[in-house]
């Protein structure tokens, strides 16, 4: 009986929690028993735990109506902290966030370490601990660290499997992880973005994310589960082939949507940053021109076949996406020639995180196991 009622009195603190973090209009103690059915004698103990523990406060007051003005309710969205790697062949970047994503630091640092596991471990934790130190982030509330990597992992989650742009293939992620001194978790980078992405629209049911960066990635989530597959290879949309017998991808074959549309492309054919590619698109560069009317052509080509495949939304993310605004409507043009049912592609969508999303979404990680055991 004594499990059963604390299971109870948990199950009733967490409700109270989650409505607060979800509310979107001023909550009172009064607001909150009626949505709750709680008693308010019920609802003041569970605050009570909630505000000794850091986690909920007392936010303002509601405009009077005659009589005593009733006090608002918030949750602290710095009660906890999460901490985001994004690791890739070349950099690491680091975001911090609070309880609702919202960024609090961000850092970024160029690399030239070897693919061993035990030399990259020793870096991570060797600049993750500067990056703490440097934008004072109290260890004491800190949740964990997750690293994003563009690979597919084992479910057990010690293993990479395979990670085609770092050349990595059947390989042990404890040295990733040993020197780090928090809790720990690795994952694929277009899972923890596309995953993110979901978490920040609230209301999409269905999803399939489409990751740009140095490869590209993606991630499919229904009702709020990303589907894994069979194999843990689910949305590895950057090896569709749309281009048969096309350009070479890191993987080994031809024509993969990876091949044509990736910072890598862009970089190993020209030798400039993206920064300085789009200015050379916006000054009229005849060359980088065209590369970027291949790149549109081909990313069209690869998310009307994602559209037509899972029949949802194909959000764009990844740091090239924050290039992408002002070519949306070509981009959209293209992929509706491809669609036999619809004459707009209004479902192809720009994300909201964007630059900072794969390590955003890895701290989401560790966000989402506390808010499902608060």
């Amino acid at each position: 009986m004594d499990v059963n009622s604390n299971e109870r009195r948990r199950q009733t603190r967490s409700n109270v929690y989650h409505y607060l973090y979800g509310a979107q209009e001023f909550c009172t103690r009064q607001s909150l028993a009626q949505a709750l059915d709680l008693s308010l004698p019920t609802i003041y103990q569970n605050l009570t735990d909630l505000v000794d523990a850091g986690l909920v406060r007392y936010a303002g007051q509601s405009q009077s109506t005659g009589g005593r003005k009733a006090s608002g309710l918030a949750i602290v969205p710095d009660a906890r902290v999460a901490v985001g790697i994004a690791l890739t062949e070349d950099r690491l970047r680091f975001s911090a966030a609070d309880l609702r994503l919202n960024e609090i630091a961000y850092h970024k640092v160029s690399h030239t370490s070897n693919f061993e596991m035990e030399e990259l471990g020793a870096l991570v934790a060797r600049e993750l601990e500067q990056f703490l130190d440097a934008y004072h982030i109290d260890r004491s509330r800190l949740l964990g660290v997750c690293i994003a990597m563009a690979g597919v992992t084992d479910p057990e989650g010690g293993h990479l499997l395979y990670a085609p742009t770092m050349h990595l293939r059947n390989v042990e992620l404890s040295g990733l992880t040993r020197s780090i001194p928090y809790p720990t978790y690795v994952e694929n980078d277009a899972t923890c973005s596309g995953y993110a992405e979901w978490f920040m629209r609230g209301d999409q049911e269905n999803l399939a994310y489409l990751s740009l960066e140095n490869g590209v990635g993606g991630a499919f989530i229904s009702n709020g589960v990303v589907y894994g597959g069979d194999n843990r290879r689910s949305a590895e949309f950057g090896h569709l082939c749309v281009e048969p017998g096309g350009l070479p991808c890191a993987c080994g074959k031809w024509g993969c949507l990876e091949a044509y549309c990736s910072d890598w492309r862009i970089r190993n054919t020209f030798g400039v940053s993206l920064k300085e590619f789009f200015e050379g698109v916006n000054q009229g560069n005849p060359e980088y021109a065209a590369l970027w009317k291949d790149f549109l052509f081909h990313l069209a080509i690869g998310a009307s076949n994602i559209r037509m495949a899972l029949d949802c939304t194909v959000v764009l993310g990844g740091f090239m996406s924050q290039y992408l605004d002002p070519y949306l409507p070509m981009l959209r043009e293209y992929a509706a020639a491809n669609d036999p049912f619809e004459r707009r592609a209004d479902y192809l969508q720009l994300g909201v995180l964007r630059s900072h999303a794969v390590p955003l979404g890895a701290a989401l990680h560790f966000i989402r196991d506390f808010l499902d055991t608060v």
